[in-house]
């Protein structure tokens, strides 16, 4: 007797309209529904966290257009299972070529993809977790469209377990309560095939009559869910636990979960990329030495690879952690992008203005500027920002010594301007 599909894939979508979520691409109106039902696909590259629709969204469109479908893992394929669709596909009109996890492709392999996409012999459709800018190459990127897919809020994970409990030929012959649903959601993480994995799990322990509530699930996922698993089950939870970590000065702890994701498979560009955002991020001027040796450590493990780069990225978590922390840069761009949205394109003040023509000099773009080099300390108290928003700190120095010493410089010369 054949084995029973998961109840994911009992209940994947086959239409836009049974799809959870994604409405700004798959509602009525939208730019990827339009050019569904128009027959007229770009290549594209679906690019959102695990569990939200790529893969469905790629076999919705093979079926609604009724084109050949090939899908490829670039876990498990190369160039040479690349090369055999494409010669396939030359055979075959409107074929469509799937490739899950396409970061893994190496520039090699991406490159193998170019000519089939820019002749037409495929429509490509590649996913990924990552950011398409950093780990698909300029070339293919530049062919293809990137739509990016959204988490799955709540109301959307609550409508998927009674659609399950409701319609699931398996789910619906046992006499299923769901009185609560808060750990389900929690432990997802906005996963679909995660919750319905976890619904299956605890139906399963439960029996016949399942009453879920959070207790049940907690005490169930405790016993049955793996630690980390090399798909990334438990990939936002680790990163999570190992930046908190690190931006909580605790080395020990930054190792652990370090350790946990280089058990479990995590790609290795992923942890440094991740480091590398939080030198700046909770670091910053506090000790900018900590971005360089992150963005070292970026450079280094994409040479090194596994199994040595994990010195290196130890190395690297043990500095981070053990740095005086600030988050004032963060806090200042964040403050400024909500003062942009909060009053829109202000005008640059004239006396700033680039003045490259006469007819600009004549209407007064540059006039007053004041050059800080031609005054004492190298600094002239003049406004820089909008008159709308003049005299407003959005930079606030952090409590740690390097900052201190700008602070007190600053305050020197803006004196009681801003609020240093």
């Amino acid at each position: 007797m054949a084995s029973l599909p998961p109840l994911a894939e009992r209940l994947r979508p086959n239409t836009l309209d049974e799809l959870a979520g994604q409405q700004h691409l798959t509602g009525k109106g939208s730019i990827l529904r339009t050019a569904i039902e128009n027959g007229k696909v770009p290549s594209m590259i679906l690019w959102g966290p695990p569990g939200v629709g790529k893969t469905t969204i790629a076999n919705i469109i093979a079926h609604t257009l009724n084109v050949p479908f090939y899908q490829l893992s670039a876990i498990s394929s190369g160039v040479k299972e690349v090369r055999e669709v494409i010669e396939l596909a030359k055979k075959q009109r409107h074929v469509i070529l799937f490739i899950d996890e396409i970061h893994r492709f190496n520039k090699g392999q991406q490159d193998a993809l170019l000519g089939a996409v820019e002749k037409g012999i495929i429509t490509l459709i590649g996913a990924t977790t990552e950011n398409p800018s950093f780990e698909v190459n300029s070339a293919l990127l530049s062919r293809t469209q990137v739509y990016i897919l959204k988490p799955l809020n709540e109301k959307d994970l609550v409508g998927l377990l009674k659609l399950a409990i409701k319609n699931d030929d398996v789910l619906k012959t046992k006499n299923i309560t769901l009185k609560e649903t808060e750990a389900l959601i929690n432990i997802s993480g906005g996963d679909a095939r995660k919750l319905f994995n976890l619904l299956e799990l605890v139906t399963d322990a439960l029996g016949a009559d399942a009453i879920i509530s959070n207790d049940a699930v907690m005490e169930i996922a405790q016993q049955r869910i793996a630690i980390y698993d090399k798909k990334g089950e438990q990939h936002y939870d680790i990163i999570s636990a190992f930046i908190k970590s690190i931006r909580g000065s605790d080395p020990n702890a930054a190792v652990y979960w370090l350790a946990r994701m280089i058990e479990g498979g995590e790609d290795v560009k992923f942890i440094a990329r991740r480091m590398l955002i939080l030198a700046s991020e909770d670091i910053g001027n506090a000790n900018p030495n900590a971005l360089l040796l992150a963005n070292a450590t970026f450079d280094a493990v994409n040479k090194i690879g596994w199994p040595e780069s994990q010195l290196i990225l130890s190395q690297c978590a043990i500095y981070l952690a053990g740095s005086a922390k600030s988050n004032a840069a963060t806090v200042a761009i964040g403050a400024a992008i909500s003062a942009v949205k909060q009053h829109g394109d202000l005008s640059v003040p004239l006396h700033i203005r680039n003045a490259p023509t006469k007819l600009m000099k004549k209407e007064g773009y540059g006039k007053g500027y004041e050059y800080s080099h031609n005054y004492q300390n190298n600094f002239s108290p003049q406004e820089y920002l909008p008159d709308e928003i003049k005299g407003t700190s959005f930079y606030k120095p952090g409590k740690n010594a390097r900052e201190e010493e700008m602070h007190k410089y600053l305050k020197m010369l803006w004196k009681d301007k801003y609020n240093y």
